[in-house]
């Protein structure tokens, strides 16, 4: 945007005031500000543990508003993405499940945990008051 005064006895526009507002810096602002966004967003993302599912031919899409239950190899057990002690999994899904829209838990299992590790998971979500639960599993790779 451009003003240019007259002045008296000139050529219209000669000599006048010429203001603009330049909008490179804060463009170039407002670019990196959404690399750093980009960058730190995936960062959060790949926080967690990994956790090597077991492979199924059928996968169906589950409601990201539910209640998820990590199991490592180790034993360790997280609650959407927290630590939580084997003792106090009942209360930490309690407090889970009443801030969740779904009352589903999935349960993302190592394929080396125990079968009683998850059925142990699954009893305490439906003591918890869990209405529903999935098992999440990787697609097969190709071969």
């Amino acid at each position: 945007m451009a003003i240019s005064l007259p002045q008296d006895g000139d050529d219209e526009g000669a000599g006048g005031i010429v203001a603009e507002i330049n909008i490179t810096p804060l463009t170039d602002v407002f670019l990196v500000l959404l690399i750093i966004f980009m960058v730190t967003s995936s960062v959060i993302a790949n926080t967690g543990k990994k956790v090597d599912l077991p492979e199924a031919q059928e996968a169906s899409s589950t409601p990201p508003k539910a209640v998820t239950v990590t199991v490592q190899t180790d034993g360790s057990i997280q609650v959407n993405g927290e630590a939580v002690r084997k003792d106090a999994l009942r209360v930490y899904l309690e407090k889970a499940l009443a801030d969740a829209e779904d009352k589903l838990v999935i349960l993302r299992g190592d394929r080396e945990i125990i079968y009683g590790e998850a059925v142990f998971v699954l009893d305490q979500a439906q003591l918890a008051g869990a209405e529903g639960f999935a098992l999440a599993t990787s697609k097969p790779k190709k071969r």
